[in-house]
């Protein structure tokens, strides 16, 4: 975590409320949000933080649903005859 990396262990208490996503998403925005924090606080954390990773947002998003298809990919079953 970033707090971790910069050695801050014992110095904060987060408290956190994150709604909606799965288990993996909602531990990435905390991760992303705890450093952006840390990064405001002080300019010279984004240089530790970001070889790590720890400011990077997670860019993908739910696929739209085409016309034709069930879902955004899943086509209705195919019959030859």
């Amino acid at each position: 975590s970033p707090i971790k990396q910069l050695n801050l262990d014992n110095q904060y208490d987060i408290i956190v409320l994150v709604n909606g996503g799965g288990l993996t998403g909602q531990t990435d925005a905390i991760r992303l949000g705890v450093a952006r924090l840390l990064c405001q606080m002080n300019p010279e954390n984004r240089s530790i933080l970001k070889p790590f990773g720890f400011l990077t947002r997670d860019a993908r998003i739910k696929e739209r649903k085409k016309y034709g298809l069930r879902k955004a990919r899943k086509a209705p079953q195919y019959s030859k005859r």
